[in-house]
């Protein structure tokens, strides 16, 4: 009896060791709230990398969150693989600087940036008065959930034109709560950055909505750009939104997909070549891929490249500032030196 039960464990073991039960790799990439640009574009970007890796039994994940301070904290504690950050937090997390004030993320690096980030201040139609982002003053306004990227360049451009958080009433609420807030009455206006054309302006467009998008004059882009520089001017031409008669003039900062110096060379060359070599597979994400370009990808970047991302542009002919050379390679070559 117990020769036959040793066989059928022998048996079963043979059986069993002949199914493939190889553990599925994983990777995760950190995104921001469902309403804006920034989670379309990660779970796009994981669909398209998992459907190149599909042989090898990898897949890539979106995952939402609340936005780009929160990413770097993913990053941090290996919870995530990659993430999307706005350029602002992206320099002050690799600088030590702003919300990240002594706390500096050394081993940050960038795979590019993928596409601008478009400064949206909605605002309900009866509070505004001059068309520009002052009218905010003695509203109350969402400046983006607590601990999010949207938060900080809120109170960031807030600073520049001269607006404290005692200035205005704050909520601190998603993109879609945001325009469900000010539909039902309950708040006055608030920031929704990310990529043209955002669902949740669209749909407050498209709902009758008594609200509209605040301009940025070229002063106060100026004042803004000496608390961070990182922003340029921007506009929304006409006919991004429903019922969008008129171009409006806004700012822009890059939107940049980052990893950690951890993550292997030869993957994050891969990843960076099917990321851009794949535009139109992007553009039927979001249609605010279709500024993820080469020739851009490395305008207004403050963070180093990643070792693998660095490869790539080199082999495309793309010139590299020397501040975007990994650190990694810089310690190569001076170790050569001595």
């Amino acid at each position: 009896m117990k020769v036959r039960f040793t066989a059928l464990i022998l048996l079963c073991v043979v059986i069993l060791s002949g199914c493939n039960f190889e553990k599925k790799e994983i990777y995760n990439i950190a995104t921001a709230s469902t309403g804006g640009t920034y989670y379309p574009i990660g779970v796009g970007m994981g669909q398209l990398w998992t459907e190149h890796y599909r042989d090898q039994n990898i897949k890539f994940n979106g995952q939402s969150s609340a936005g780009s301070v929160e990413n770097i904290d993913l990053l941090k504690n290996q919870e995530a693989d990659m993430a999307i950050l706005q350029n602002l937090i992206s320099t002050q997390a690799v600088e030590g600087s702003g919300v990240f004030e002594g706390d500096s993320y050394e081993e940050l690096r960038a795979i590019g940036m993928i596409w601008p980030n478009v400064e949206h201040f909605v605002l309900m139609n009866s509070d505004i008065e001059s068309g520009n982002i002052s009218d905010i003053e003695g509203n109350s306004f969402s400046v983006g959930p607590q601990a999010s990227g949207t938060e900080q360049s809120t109170l960031t451009m807030m600073e520049g034109i001269g607006i404290d958080i005692n200035d205005i009433r704050p909520e601190y609420l998603g993109y879609d709560d945001t325009i469900s807030s000010m539909r039902d009455g309950r708040l006055d206006g608030g920031s929704l950055p990310a990529g043209t054309p955002v669902s949740a302006i669209t749909d407050m467009y498209a709902s009758g909505l008594n609200a509209d998008i605040l301009e940025v004059t070229d002063d106060q882009l100026e004042a803004i750009n000496e608390v961070a520089n990182a922003w340029y001017s921007y506009t929304i031409e006409a006919g991004t939104y429903p019922r969008q008669d008129e171009d409006i003039v806004t700012i822009a900062q890059p939107n940049i997909l980052v990893t950690t110096s951890d993550m292997d060379t030869e993957m994050v060359y891969n990843l960076t070549k099917i990321l851009f070599e794949n535009q139109e597979y992007m553009v039927n994400i979001h249609n605010s891929a279709r500024e993820m370009q080469i020739e851009t990808a490395l305008e207004g970047l403050n963070t180093p490249l990643h070792e693998g991302a660095y490869l790539y542009f080199e082999e495309q002919g793309i010139d590299i500032e020397e501040k975007l050379i990994p650190i990694e390679l810089t310690e190569g070559s001076n170790s050569n030196e001595n």
